[in-house]
């Protein structure tokens, strides 16, 4: 039996296939060469290897095989030691996270964490608070996008909030806060349903379309930097 098509699985099917359009179209545009463009995914979700993570690897790969200068890598902080920012940072978890974060090569970031009483969690506020030393002397993430997806246990349960919080966040670092396109308008929404997500294929579109959005910015930044 064919799969029943509904309209939320044709919105997502087709924001995603546009994206896919869009970003192949700036392929075409620049082709060969170039350097790494990578994309980070941090899963800010207390519970390693869980909705969150698989949310955002979701969105990472939908950006695998676009280009061969795009590399991506989920960095998954559950199950890790993070505190918040402090004028000593304590030598915790971060410590090995911060010089992924520090690479040149870091073209885009795609941020995921859970929505916890319609606010994010603690974790993801203490990894932004962290990252305080990409701000001095020299702003690294100047100029580069970044995406957020967030989880919830409800459709609204918040996701919408937590991504306008993080986004504001990042503006402290001059970065570029993209979301996807239709469906996808602010970023990633998805739903946990007993911790699944599987059967979310509106909400799995927009993480997807999320991750197409930053990986379209990140090939065109390159590009604009080559040919400048």
């Amino acid at each position: 039996m064919k799969e029943h098509l509904t309209r939320r699985n044709f919105l997502a099917t087709a924001g995603t296939a546009a994206l896919a359009a869009t970003a192949t179209s700036v392929l075409a545009a620049e082709p060969g060469g170039g350097k790494p463009q990578k994309i980070l995914g941090i899963a800010c979700s207390p519970r390693k290897g869980m909705t969150t993570a698989k949310a955002v690897q979701a969105a990472l790969d939908a950006v695998k095989g676009l280009d061969a200068r795009i590399q991506v890598e989920l960095i998954d902080l559950g199950g890790l030691s993070i505190a918040g920012w402090s004028p000593t940072p304590p030598k915790d978890d971060f410590t090995d996270i911060l010089p992924k974060l520090q690479d040149p090569a870091v073209a885009g970031l795609i941020i995921g964490s859970p929505s916890y009483f319609r606010s994010l969690s603690a974790l993801t506020k203490a990894f932004i608070e962290r990252c305080a030393p990409l701000r001095e002397p020299k702003m690294l993430l100047d100029g580069k996008p970044v995406g957020v997806i967030v989880t919830g246990a409800f459709r609204n349960g918040g996701q919408e909030l937590v991504i306008d919080q993080i986004q504001t966040a990042m503006l402290c670092f001059a970065m570029i806060p993209v979301g996807g396109s239709p469906p996808a308008f602010q970023g990633g929404t998805v739903l946990s349903t007993k911790d699944d997500i599987s059967g979310d294929e509106l909400g799995l579109g927009t993480a997807r379309n999320t991750g197409l959005r930053v990986a379209d910015f990140v090939l065109k930044l390159a590009g604009a930097k080559r040919n400048a």
